[in-house]
């Protein structure tokens, strides 16, 4: 009979410069994101290449 394998040992965890530098990346993309949507002929863009899928 087999056994199950062992899990696999868990990854380090984050040091807090690590945590703060992934944090700040998130927000960093999310604001461009949102600043893309204030532009209207981005928003025609993005409707145009969706209506294209259909």
């Amino acid at each position: 009979m087999q056994h199950p394998a062992p899990p696999p040992p868990n990854p380090a965890p984050l040091r807090s410069w690590q945590r703060a530098a992934l944090w700040l990346l998130v927000l960093v993309l999310l604001g461009l994101v949102f600043m893309l949507y204030t532009q209207p002929a981005f928003m025609v863009q993005m409707a145009d290449h969706v209506w294209a899928c259909f």
